[in-house]
């Protein structure tokens, strides 16, 4: 896997991984963020909580030049294809997050045949939770309503191994107080309109779903 440090880059073995991890804590709470765009909420979430270490991970260098040059201990940046992740990160997530998603990524969470519900799966341990947030605009360029995205995201995501709660509108208070570009773009935008999913990996069948909606939504705040 390439890891990023400002306009450097260097390969970067899963021992090498394993190693910087293991330096906050034996068993650590890892943040795994896909398509991480220009970096924000990963550095937001670092330095937020310094006892969590957060993975951002994109497939386009050129937006992590800045961010991953000011990056704290406790994150990193990852170059990688999110469908085709690198084996050292199998089993590593205690937390997903999927912010604003467009293009490949987005068209991978709506996609019946797309590896990226599997790769999700591959990445989270037991019980690690899942937060997806979605544009409706983006929803909309790829041929969905707000509502009916956030349910055909929701079903691959079941059928992944996720238990998902109801998806629940994200108005323009929630936009501002979310630490990423694109929520701060929609939050000031004509027509704020956004979703937000929460699901946990191997779910406990006696949790009902509105205690679910009520929790997750809560601690991702």
């Amino acid at each position: 896997m390439e890891r990023i440090c400002g306009k450097r880059c260097q390969e970067m073995t899963t021992d090498e991984l394993d190693e910087l991890i293991a330096r906050l804590a034996e068993r650590p709470d890892v943040l795994i963020d896909l398509g991480t765009g220009d970096g924000r909420f990963v550095l937001h979430t670092a330095r937020a909580h310094p006892a969590r270490y957060v993975i951002g991970i994109d497939a386009c260098r050129d937006n992590l030049y800045e961010a991953s040059r000011h990056a704290p201990n406790n994150a990193l940046f990852l170059i990688a294809n999110i469908c085709t992740m690198p084996a050292g990160l199998v089993r590593l997530a205690s937390a997903i997050t999927i912010n604003f998603p467009w293009g490949t990524l987005l068209a991978g969470l709506l996609d019946d045949g797309s590896p990226l519900l599997a790769t999700l799966a591959r990445l989270a341990r037991p019980g690690a939770t899942l937060h997806i947030r979605l544009n409706g605009g983006a929803l909309a360029e790829a041929g969905y309503s707000l509502e009916a995205g956030g349910e055909q995201v929701r079903r691959l995501a079941r059928r992944a191994g996720f238990h998902v709660a109801a998806p629940l509108p994200l108005v323009a208070g929630d936009l501002r107080a979310y630490p990423t570009t694109w929520a701060k773009r929609l939050a000031f935008g004509r027509d704020p309109h956004a979703l937000y999913l929460a699901g946990r990996y191997r779910y406990d069948p006696e949790e009902s779903e509105e205690r679910t909606n009520i929790s997750w939504h809560a601690h991702s705040r």
